[in-house]
């Protein structure tokens, strides 16, 4: 079955200043582009009196889904070093923004480098690596009287909506492995007779 690395918990961890300047990494976990847009937004607005909020952030597995920025530092000296982090514990779904508040005293560019790096390294190992099935949504759409089979199927296979909306009819999206969308599927159109709609979301 598919798999993903991600982190296994968010979190904050502050480094020991460097020249006087204090780096702060914060890391999260991060399904879309929009999901770690909007993390890197609110540590920008949380620590809007910082000098530089520096990041990077991978999503899923195509090569390509990454995104990393130096945020004012010399080109090269912040995102990529903290990319580089990531992209060594091959994690993904993952973004970090390592906010650096300045101490008066210039690093130069290898310095910036090793203390981005170190910030988002340090981050990395606290929030620990887990692994996970990789997972498809799915919407259902079906009649209120086929709640109690669409139920069972779903508490049979350990899985729970993530959203529900309950009008003429139920309709509910779902996180299902890849491995197991088919057998889920086949399972549900069996429980309901056929009297359900699936479809990717």
């Amino acid at each position: 079955m598919p798999t993903i690395r991600t982190i296994a918990t968010p979190l904050r961890h502050e480094i020991p200043k460097i020249k006087g300047s204090r780096f702060i990494a914060s890391v999260a976990r991060v399904s879309s582009p929009d999901a770690a847009a909007a993390f890197v937004e609110a540590l920008r607005e949380e620590f809007r009196d910082a000098t530089h909020n520096c990041f990077a952030w991978r999503i899923g597995s195509d090569e390509n889904a990454f995104r990393a920025s130096d945020d004012g530092e010399p080109s090269g000296t912040a995102g990529r070093p903290i990319l580089q982090q990531v992209d060594g514990r091959r994690l993904t779904d993952v973004a970090v923004v390592v906010t650096r508040y300045f101490g008066g005293t210039k690093l130069g560019t290898g310095g910036l480098v090793r203390a981005y790096g170190e910030a988002a390294s340090a981050a990395l190992d606290r929030a620990g690596i887990v692994e996970e099935p990789v997972t498809c949504n799915l919407r259902l759409r079906y009649g209120y009287e086929q709640t109690g089979a669409v139920r069972g199927v779903l508490a049979s296979h350990h899985l729970e909506p993530s959203k529900s909306d309950f009008g003429a009819e139920v309709e509910a999206v779902i996180a299902v492995p890849v491995g197991s969308a088919a057998e889920v599927e086949g399972a549900l159109r069996d429980a309901t007779h056929g009297r359900i709609e699936i479809s990717p979301e």
